[in-house]
């Protein structure tokens, strides 16, 4: 039987959060016919029996992957991988979906036009700081070839149309969680909407992120996606297809903060200068590869 939508849990070493996690995977219901991959990313704790259990205990369609290289695109990838939906979720081992997350995305992808989308994200628990969620409700659309703003979709909660991946390549093992450069959710929806693909951020599709985070953990986190963020600026300006379109939009936000932001700049322009150096010269490497 074909699969119409594919789940993807990427996690390393956190088998409480992932146990907490999949009693939230094991409510949900679709219309379609649905998975769910977890993808081991090298752990060492006990997370293999978490996900074997939750295969024996439940009745769903799905598999347990191993991918012992480091890293969240790597991770992503060998989940790609092993699933085999015409449609792809996202979403990560400290979240809780809600029943319905799937039959919410299928409406989304049932424009054929759309190729990735990112959800809400609720705060979990009211105690934790205010950090990666986006509680909107206000529909955001992206036409193919148009700017996809940093944060518009994030990992939490986030589908892609397996052809727009392919596409793609999937995601860039350079970027991501286990790297210096954890946004590659942002760089994958970028370089899908270059690609031709509609996007978005549709409000229906939900899930709750329990991260724990404080507001002194925050400070640390923010900076660390500000330089991530900086990193993708640099890899959309080293590739002709997206330069001048995100040179404009970037050269816009340093205006723009400018006068209040300081220190994100400072953060941004160090993550651009690092991945331009850990890529060595990208902008000759990019336009080799397309004259190829």
């Amino acid at each position: 039987m074909e699969t119409a939508v594919s789940l993807i849990i990427c996690t390393r070493n956190r088998a409480s959060q992932l146990e907490a996690c999949l009693a939230s995977v094991a409510k949900i219901r679709c219309d379609l016919s649905w998975e769910i991959v977890v993808v081991d990313n090298g752990s060492r704790d006990g997370t293999r029996a978490v996900a074997s259990g939750f295969f024996e205990d439940n009745p769903v369609r799905g598999r347990y992957a191993w991918e012992p290289e480091p890293g969240l695109s790597r991770a992503r990838n060998a989940g790609i991988d092993a699933s085999t939906g015409e449609i792809v979720a996202f979403t990560d081992d400290d979240c809780y979906p809600a029943p319905d997350l799937l039959d919410r995305i299928c409406e989304v992808f049932a424009d054929p036009r759309i190729g990735f989308m990112g959800g809400r994200i609720l705060l979990h628990d009211p105690k934790d700081y205010p950090l990666t969620v986006n509680e909107s409700m206000e529909t955001l659309r992206f036409g193919a070839g148009s700017i996809v703003p940093c944060a518009a979709v994030q990992g939490a909660n986030m589908a892609f149309r397996r052809a727009a991946l392919v596409a793609i390549g999937g995601f860039d093992p350079t970027l991501g969680a286990g790297t210096p450069f954890p946004a590659e959710d942002w760089d994958a929806a970028a370089r899908a909407c270059s690609r031709g693909w509609d996007g978005g951020y549709f409000p229906a599709p939900v899930v709750s992120h329990h991260h724990g985070r404080t507001a002194t953990d925050a400070v640390s986190h923010l900076r660390t996606y500000h330089y991530a963020s900086g990193a993708v600026y640099a890899k959309l300006l080293a590739d002709r297809s997206t330069r001048w379109r995100y040179g404009r939009h970037w050269a816009r936000r340093i205006l723009g903060d400018a006068k209040y932001h300081q220190r994100k700049l400072i953060h941004q322009f160090h993550g651009a200068i690092d991945y331009w150096r850990s890529a060595g010269v990208p902008d000759r490497a990019v336009d080799r590869q397309q004259d190829g």
